[in-house]
């Protein structure tokens, strides 16, 4: 079990599929993923937004995913959709929407992705799992897992940040 907690904005973290609950991994509808994480960053803000608000805060507000993750995405060959789009969040589509989740889902041509985000009270938390669909996906997740799971934290918190700015939290 990987378990981490971060100083300045409390992010914890579960990696392996038999470490997140099975209660987040039914959110994401890919059988038998061969990847999944699970991170969660406390903040009274949580419930002062939709997930789908709190998505976009972290996967296109947020200025690391703002400056990197749309060219990582698209080097790992993942189909993305437009930007700006209402059924996209930085390119995933939305694949299914609650007022405490949303399922964002894309696909390469050797793997399959889903990240769902989720609010509690007190809490916001991203999963993401995989499916490899070929061979070569394991080697590629292997490289990018790492600053993968370097960044996620950081997300986080910058989406905090981003979400405490007058008028952008309702």
């Amino acid at each position: 079990m990987d378990v981490r907690a971060e100083p300045a904005g409390t992010v914890t973290s579960l990696v392996g599929v038999d470490q997140v609950p099975p209660a987040v991994r039914s959110l994401a509808t890919i059988a038998e993923p061969d990847y999944v994480d699970l991170f969660t960053i406390e903040t009274p803000a949580a419930a002062a937004a939709s997930a789908e608000q709190w998505s976009r805060a972290i996967l296109e507000e947020a200025p690391v995913s703002k400056r990197n993750a749309r060219r990582l995405w698209q080097l790992m060959g993942l189909r993305l959709g437009p930007p700006g789009s209402p059924d996209h969040v930085q390119g995933w589509a939305i694949g299914a929407r609650h007022d405490d989740w949303v399922r964002l889902e894309t696909a390469s041509w050797y793997l399959t992705a889903q990240a769902v985000c989720m609010i509690e009270a007190g809490q916001v938390s991203v999963s993401l799992a995989l499916r490899y669909d070929l061979p070569v996906a394991a080697p590629v997740w292997a490289v990018v897992s790492g600053p993968h799971q370097r960044a996620v934290p950081v997300m986080l918190r910058q989406a905090v940040k981003v979400m405490s700015r007058p008028g952008l939290s309702g």
